[in-house]
């Protein structure tokens, strides 16, 4: 099934129906946005053991840190 064979799908439901979906998908992104940040966080955890995270309050060693 191609995608536009899913957005010709959602056009022929009723309005109930697109609203539940509408729910669905919000759902779907809340779950993906929440596992993508508790990856980042163990990702972080690693490099904060192994003594690859630096901590600073200078702004300029911050933007430079980031530009790497």
């Amino acid at each position: 099934m191609t995608f536009s064979d899913v957005v010709e799908a959602i056009q022929r439901l009723s309005s109930d129906e697109k609203y539940e979906i509408q729910l669905l998908l919000q759902q779907y992104l809340r779950e993906e946005r929440r596992e993508e940040i508790y990856e980042n966080f163990k990702s972080a955890q690693i490099e904060q053991q192994n003594g690859e995270l630096k901590f600073s309050a200078n702004l300029s060693e911050l933007r430079q840190a980031i530009e790497e």
